[in-house]
C-alpha cells in the first residue's frame, strides 16, 4: 500500500507530522496505536523513532521520539480526540493505560471533555462537541 502524507491546504512540498516524545517506544507505540487505531512497525523494532500512521494508509502520522528525560511540566501542544460517545471512549483509554488528570469531566461552550495523559504523562484531551 502506498501512503500518502497528509498536507492540509498548506504547501504541497511539505507534509505535516506530528512527534511525541516518550521513554519507552514499545509502551508508547501500544498505547497510541491501541487509541487511534494506527499501525507501526513490530515491537522491538531498534532505533530511537517509531513511526505510526492510519490502518488505512492515508492520514495524519504520529512519529513517536525515544529520549532519556521523563516529562517535566505541562505540554505546549497536545492532542485532541474529538468522539460521540465520551464515556465509552473514556473507558476504553483508560484501559489501554491513560491517567486521568481532572477527574469529573469539564464543560464549557457546549464542550464536555476530560484531560488525560498517556503512559508517559503527555497530555491530550478526550471531547465530545456540542450536541
Amino acid at each position: 500500500m502506498q501512503r500518502r502524507p497528509v498536507r492540509f491546504g498548506g504547501r504541497d512540498d511539505t507534509a505535516l507530522v506530528v512527534v511525541l516524545d516518550c521513554t519507552d517506544l514499545d509502551r508508547s507505540a501500544a498505547f497510541w496505536c491501541g487509541a487511534l487505531g494506527y499501525v507501526g512497525p513490530p515491537a522491538g523494532t531498534p532505533g530511537p523513532y517509531r513511526q505510526l500512521v492510519p490502518a488505512g494508509g492515508d492520514g495524519l502520522e504520529l512519529l513517536l521520539q525515544q529520549v532519556p528525560e521523563a516529562k517535566d511540566g505541562k505540554n505546549r501542544v497536545h492532542l485532541d480526540l474529538r468522539v460521540p460517545d465520551l464515556e465509552t471512549e473514556l473507558a476504553r483509554l483508560l484501559a489501554l493505560g491513560a491517567r486521568h488528570t481532572t477527574g469529573d469531566p469539564v464543560e464549557e461552550h457546549g464542550w464536555t471533555w476530560y484531560v488525560l495523559t498517556d503512559p508517559d504523562g503527555n497530555e491530550f484531551c478526550l471531547l465530545r462537541p456540542p450536541r
